[in-house]
Formats: C-alpha cells, structure tokens, sequence
C-alpha cells in the first residue's frame, strides 16, 4: 500500500535542499516573468551583504545591482536564451548593499507553459570572487612587472615588435633604450633587498617623469629598464636618456635604510636604421648598455658600427651560417670531461661540452662560437639542439649522469622551459640524470625569473648547478633565493691554490657559504694532484680539470664497462654527510 506523502515529508525535504545549497554556496531563485518577481532560496545575506533590505526583490531590481560594464552583456546572454534557445550562462559582478561589487556565475533555463509563452526563468547564483580575482592577477602578471607596476620583459617586446614594424613600414625612426643602475648588486647587499627594491621603484618613476607618455616602459631584468621611442631620430633619442641618467644621480633614493646615492648608465639602439626586429634592437641596446658600464658608468652609450665592427660583424654572421648549417647537419656533438669525487677520484657524472665537426674533419670547440652565437642571437636555437643532444645521451646510456651548460638568456626564457618539460616530463629516469648549468653572473642578472627556472627544472627531477660560483657578488641571499644543488667554484680560485694562502681562503670561505645551505660543491681547472689534495683537505667533494681528464669526443661509458659512472642522485657526499 502506498504510504501517502506527508507535509512533515516536504518540510524535511525542502530543509535538506536548503542545507545543501548552503554548503555548495549557491543561491537558487525563481523569477517570475509575469509579474517580475524573484523568490530566493540559499545565504543571500553572503550574495547581497548587509541584508538591510533583503536581496532584490525584482528583475529590475537585480538588473540594476548588474556592474555597468557588465549590463550589456548579460542582457546578451539572456536574451539569446529566451529568443534563440542558447544556454543562459553568464559571469558578472553584482553591487551589494555597502557599495562593492562581487563576481557571480549565474546559469538558469527558462520554464516555458502550456502554449509556449515563458512563464518563469530558474537559476543559481555561485560567488566567484575568489577564481575572478585569481585569474585577474595571473594575467597581471602575465603582463606587468609585479615590483615596479610597469611592463614586464615579454609585454615590453611585443610592443617593440609593432614599433619597429610600423618604422619599417612608414620610414620613421625610433629607439630602444636599455637604463640600468649601476652596482645594484652591491646596493642589496650593503642595504638589503628592501633597499634594492626601492631604488628600482624609483628608477621606473623617474622614467615615467622623464619620458614622454607615450613612449613604452618596462623591466626587463634585475637590474634593467627597457623604452620604447616611437618617432624620435638619434639626437632625440639620445637626449632622452642622458636626461634619465642626469636624473638618476641628480638626487639619492630615499630607503628604510636611509638615503642611497645611486648611478645609472643606458645603452640607446636606434631602429630601423641598426636593427629590423626587436630581440636585435634589445641585443645591441644591451651591447651599448654595457659599453656605457665598461667606459666608466653614469654615462649613456650608443650602439655604432666601425667598419672594423662591420668586418667582425660580417665574420660573425659567417659563423652563425656554419652554425646554422652544422645544426641542420647534425655535426654538432658532445665532448665529455669526468667530474670526479675528491675521495677515491671515481666519476660522478660528466660536463657535455659543444664541439662542431666541419666537413674537412676539423673539430671546433665552443669556445670558437659559443660567444659569437650569443651576440648574434641564435643562442636559443644551439641551448635548444644542445637540450636534444642531452636527451638523446641520456636514452642511449642508462648509466650516463650529464651536466650541459646554457646560457643566461635561455635560463630565462620560457619556450626553452617549455622544451625541458615537454622532454622530461613523463622521463623522470632522464631527469634525474640530467643537470643544468648556468653561471652566477647570468643568474644574478635576473635573480626571480632565474628562480622560478630553478624551481621547474627541479621539479622535474633535474639537478641545477651554479658555474663560475665565487665571480660575482653572490651572498647568502642570492644562494637561499636560487635554491641551486651545486655550486662549481670558479677556476680562477682554484689555479695555483696549494701556493696562494689568499686563494686557500677565500675557497675555504666559498665552500663553507655553500655547505651552511647542504650544496655539493665542484672545484673546477684542477690541474696538479696538490691542488686536488688540498681542495679535497679544504671540503671541496667533487673535483673537475685536466688532471682528471680533458674533454673526449665520443661518449666514455661503452670504452670502459667496469668503471660505471655513478648516479648523483645516489652517491653519498662523505663530506656533507660529516657535516651533518
């Protein structure tokens, strides 16, 4: 027998539904289209905040809550879904009693009679606020420097790009001018970060006061500023940045550490008349930014040519054609140098070094093209081939554990990242043999994004090392921020170290920086067995140089069975272990 539905039943029921929209944080309602009334059932109190007067009461009434940027079109959608049958699925933001305006996703469906006519439209209301604001950051980000507030490295060239396109296309000039403050490095660390970053706000308002409002601004590293004039001829353009360079030293930067005399230097590349696409006009802005810094600082430099630079110049085209040729040709190969442990000498993992087989036979070290690829800009290209060399090794050799080098540039962009993990990402038995290296200089030149490259390299798997460690300024600070695994110890360091008392201590002090953070430590141009034996007695772990061996072409692991290279990722660090 049918057990007849209570009254008791409904109300239990109703509550159940009344609880669970609560938990989802919806708000359902029922609009009357008739008589444009609206029954709601959920928290408006959260939706429509303060409840003085209740939620919306009408159609109306909700409409004029509706953002004015967003009136259109939800009146699109809503329309499109009583007229043509489409979904009624919208999100915007709705006013509240106390003035704000929160996000909502509204979707409903109209609830046609008997004779076709549109009685009622039925719907949710869902708060969004928190997913809204979210994306609106990322996208900020995606966009704009977060310290500064102008725009960041990529925003800032494609905006070059257009420029230089519309120079090329109506024969106007313009220029691209690289501002960066002298010795930031030193300031961070004889202020702090704070102080640091202050300065760069500083020096992004001092632009935005001597430039023109219609001239673009952005970071574009660490320490540098980027410009784009649009229309202006060389004289112009020059003058402009004197005038920021003038204006930086004119007066200190007010710092929570007190008051900072600061310099800055610019580097100034007119287009289209020495570069037709952005990333050259960024690379010899940056060539004359650093002539600027090499010529004493505080000073503006601008990129010319000499016709001795044209002679290098055509050379170096000469070279990135070999190059160029040699990549398509697949005549670019790995030499391998061991990196040993300083203990019993046993290989750890190996340092790929490039080598190009000209079709005579001769064999070119990197060193002959490395820096000619870099100031030409095909370096993205050749730390791309030296990525699929690297993996190709590491397939091929299961005991292989390998270290390849690139570039500052490539570490900071994010194409080659993506490259890494599209490589790595399902190969989790490569990328723990796999180690990145990049030198300290570059590192600090761009100390966030080299960060975040850090991180997702690591994530994969892969180890990332820290080259030329002792070169540059790095502190304490730098080290924490970058979060390498190794750090390799400049060989300018370790040359003549079982002589040189001052070189002994300063690797001493180098190794002690690197071991209060549980870093592996790598002295590199280890010549003579002194000088490996006094590394090793200083608490250096793993040794590199000629006295071990110097770099070989064809890969070392076949030739030598017994002695099986040793994964890093299981070797023990004796030394760090008895520091522990």
């Amino acid at each position: 027998m049918r057990t007849p539905y209570r009254q008791t039943d409904h109300a239990a029921e109703l509550a159940r539904l009344r609880a669970a929209i609560e938990a989802a944080g919806d708000v359902v309602y029922e609009w009357n289209l008739a008589d444009d009334t609206v029954a709601w059932l959920g928290d408006t109190a959260a939706m429509f905040a303060p409840p003085r007067n209740g939620p919306p009461a009408t159609g109306d009434a909700l409409a004029s809550c509706v953002h004015p940027d967003d009136v259109r079109r939800r009146q699109k959608v809503l329309s499109d879904h009583l007229k043509r049958g489409l979904a009624y699925d919208v999100e915007y933001r709705i006013r509240t009693e106390d003035g704000q305006y929160q996000w909502v996703h509204d979707r409903g469906a109209v609830d046609a009679g008997h004779g076709g006519a549109v009685l009622k439209l039925s719907g949710t209301l869902r708060l969004v606020t928190d997913r809204k604001e979210r994306e609106a950051r990322l996208e900020y980000l995606a966009n704009f420097d977060e310290l500064t507030g102008h725009y960041n490295k990529v925003r800032l060239r494609d905006d070059l790009d257009k420029t230089v396109a519309e120079a090329l296309r109506t024969g106007d000039g313009g220029a691209f001018v690289v501002f960066g403050i002298d010795q930031l490095a030193m300031i961070n660390s004889a202020y702090g970060y704070q102080a640091g970053d202050r300065v760069l706000c500083e020096l992004g308002s001092r632009l935005d006061e001597c430039l023109r409002a219609s001239d673009t601004i952005g970071r574009i590293s660490g320490d540098r500023f980027g410009a784009v004039l649009a229309r202006v001829d060389q004289k112009t353009a020059v003058r402009a940045a004197e005038r920021v360079v003038h204006e930086i030293r004119r007066k200190p930067v007010e710092t929570g550490a007190g008051p900072v005399r600061v310099t800055g230097s610019a580097g100034v590349c007119m287009f289209p008349d020495q570069a037709t696409a952005a990333l050259d006009a960024m690379a010899k802005a940056e060539g004359a930014l650093r002539q600027a810094k090499v010529q004493g600082r505080n000073r503006c430099g601008l990129y010319e040519v000499t016709e001795a630079q044209r002679e290098t110049y055509r050379a170096s085209m000469g070279i990135g054609d070999e190059v160029q040729q040699a990549m398509k040709e697949g005549r670019l190969a790995f030499a391998y140098q061991p990196i040993v442990a300083a203990g019993d000498h046993t290989p750890v993992f190996h340092e790929c070094l490039l080598r190009l087989h000209r079709p005579d036979g001769e064999v070119v070290s990197a060193g002959k093209f490395v820096p000619v690829i870099e100031q030409i800009g095909l370096m993205r290209a050749l730390d791309r081939r030296v990525l699929d060399l690297a993996v190709d090794e590491l397939s091929k050799y299961p005991d292989a554990t390998l270290a390849i080098n690139i570039s500052g540039l490539t570490a900071t962009e994010r194409s080659w990242q993506r490259a890494l993990v599209a490589k790595l990402k399902d190969r989790a038995d490569l990328a723990r043999r796999m180690i990145i290296e990049i030198t300290e200089t570059a590192a600090l030149n761009d100390i966030d994004e080299t960060a975040r490259f850090i991180s997702a390299a690591q994530d994969l798997g892969c180890r990332v090392a820290l080259d030329d460690f002792g070169a540059g300024y790095t502190t304490f600070r730098h080290l924490k921020a970058l979060t390498v695994d190794i750090v390799k110890i400049d060989g300018s360091f370790v040359r003549d170290i079982a002589e040189d008392p001052h070189n002994q201590l300063f690797v001493r002090n180098l190794i002690a920086l690197a071991r209060s953070l549980n870093l592996v430590t790598v002295a590199e141009c280890v010549e003579t067995a002194e000088e490996a034996r006094v590394l090793a007695a200083e608490g250096a772990e793993l040794l590199q140089g000629y006295h071990f061996g110097r770099p070989s072409l064809g890969a070392p692991w076949p030739e030598r069975p017994p002695a099986k290279v040793v994964d890093l990722a299981d070797w023990d660090f004796p030394t760090k272990n008895a520091a522990r």
